[in-house]
């Protein structure tokens, strides 16, 4: 594999220094960007990091700051359509993808810098929201971890008992005519954080955590995206239908 590197904003609020981003092409031919952060001294083993929608790697700078603390590297993905990997379509404040399963892709290119590059064994990962859906159906399928963890995880998406046969059906024949790419109700263009102060909104109870997101917005906007499409939410919501049929890993 020829290595190339990528920016890595650790200018921002929140990221340490001593990470190092690779541009890495997938299977489909989809730019990706990872980050890896490696320990100084000799490390316990490695953390995959997936985020969840709408999220890029520098916001977990931090975290994998307390992993190097701990004697484990990290790599974090930023996951095609969001951060600074390919987006999916002309807007690119759309959050979209084709098919959940080409997001597995993307780990499978991340695994092969990480063999690449020589990361420390055992792997472990973390998935946070829709990283904890794309994370657990990984596990399910083989992903050479010895352990998972899963915050917040994207295993059902909560609508109303009201809502929830509008929103199956609406992101099931918008695209049959041609509207798959729209947003789904109630959702919009611009980011969470930007548009939503800390009073009331729906991620954390912590102010200086939601200052953080904020200014790393405010100091680059590309990293963000908006509302998902309606093909985006097709294929969550029958991803979704899919994990809850399956047994837990053995893991």
């Amino acid at each position: 594999m020829t290595l190339t590197n990528a920016p890595l904003h650790d200018d921002m609020v929140g990221v340490p220094h001593g990470g190092k981003a690779y541009w890495l092409r997938t299977s489909d031919n989809v730019r990706i960007r990872v980050a890896v952060w490696e320990p100084q001294d000799t490390a316990r083993g490695t953390v995959l990091m997936f985020p969840g929608r709408t999220e890029y790697i520098e916001k977990y700078g931090s975290l994998a700051g307390e992993f190097g603390k701990r004697g484990f590297a990290t790599l974090i993905i930023d996951w095609r359509g969001q951060g600074l990997s390919d987006r999916l379509l002309d807007d690119e404040r759309l959050g979209h993808i084709d098919n959940f399963s080409n997001y597995h892709k993307d780990i499978a290119a991340a695994l092969r810098l990480a063999r690449e590059i020589d990361l420390p064994h055992p792997f472990h990962m973390v998935g946070h929201s829709m990283g904890g859906g794309i994370g657990l159906r990984a596990v399910m399928e083989g992903l050479p971890v010895q352990s998972c963890a899963f915050t917040g995880p994207m295993w059902g998406i909560y609508m109303s008992p009201v809502i929830k046969p509008l929103g199956w059906a609406l992101s099931h024949m918008a695209p049959l005519v041609g509207m798959g790419t729209m947003l789904p109700p109630t959702t919009r263009h611009e980011g969470y954080v930007t548009a939503q102060g800390f009073e009331g909104n729906a991620l954390t109870t912590d102010p200086e955590m939601y200052r953080m997101m904020q200014d790393q917005m405010a100091a680059h906007p590309e990293l963000g995206i908006g509302g998902p499409t309606l093909v985006w939410l097709r294929e969550s919501l029958m991803e979704c239908r899919s994990l809850q049929g399956r047994a837990s890993p053995d893991i």
